[in-house]
């Protein structure tokens, strides 16, 4: 992992005080995630503490999703290595996940006892309708940065309705969404950036 480096931004961007900040920072973070932790991270990542621009979290998410594992956790290990290297990284992740494993299995213990009940059940299914909401509406807030996208924003629209497309509407797997689309996104990325540095100044 990378060494200890200061945030970089555009503006005043504030960083984390130590790696136990990290860890409370990313514990109430998780604890704040009920049906989907990712709109909070952003909120409190980008807005609130200024760890990170909208451009930064929006990098790191990519790059959490394309990765194995719950992206979420992908991007707390990333944004902690940012500030700390390797032990902040540990922090992160050690804040999004050592509450809420308690919680979960006090949870399912408890659900085990109340999975047959229909109230229960509709209760559990509604909180879907919450969740879809929550993520469609971090979608909505970080659009805004698709306009300073390097491949441009007629080409961010197309690439997008093409991964709901096949996604949505096609069921393909994410894997092979990413396969067939991720390639041709980097490429065209690096072409518009390449062909922009040869421009005479």
């Amino acid at each position: 992992m990378s060494t200890e480096i200061p945030a970089p931004g555009p503006e005043a961007m504030e960083r984390p005080a130590s790696c136990t900040d990290l860890f409370l920072t990313f514990t109430t973070l998780a604890l704040q995630g009920f049906g989907g932790v990712l709109p909070v991270v952003q909120r409190e990542l980008c807005e609130r503490r200024r760890w990170l621009t909208k451009e930064q979290f929006l990098e790191t998410l990519a790059l959490g999703q394309v990765l194995p594992g719950p992206n979420v956790c992908n991007v707390s290990l990333m944004v902690g290595d940012r500030f700390f290297g390797t032990r902040g990284a540990f922090a992160a992740l050690a804040g999004m996940m050592s509450v809420p494993l308690v919680l979960v299995l006090a949870l399912t213990a408890l659900y085990a006892q109340f999975a047959a009940n229909e109230v229960v059940a509709g209760a559990l299914r509604g909180m879907g309708a919450v969740a879809a909401g929550l993520i469609v509406g971090t979608a909505f807030k970080l659009a805004a940065t698709l306009r300073r996208n390097a491949m441009g924003l007629a080409a961010c629209l197309l690439l997008g309705a093409a991964t709901f497309g096949m996604v949505a509407l096609l069921h393909w797997p994410l894997v092979w969404v990413l396969l067939a689309l991720g390639p041709l996104a980097c490429g065209y990325a690096a072409w518009r950036l390449h062909r922009e540095e040869r421009k005479p100044a």
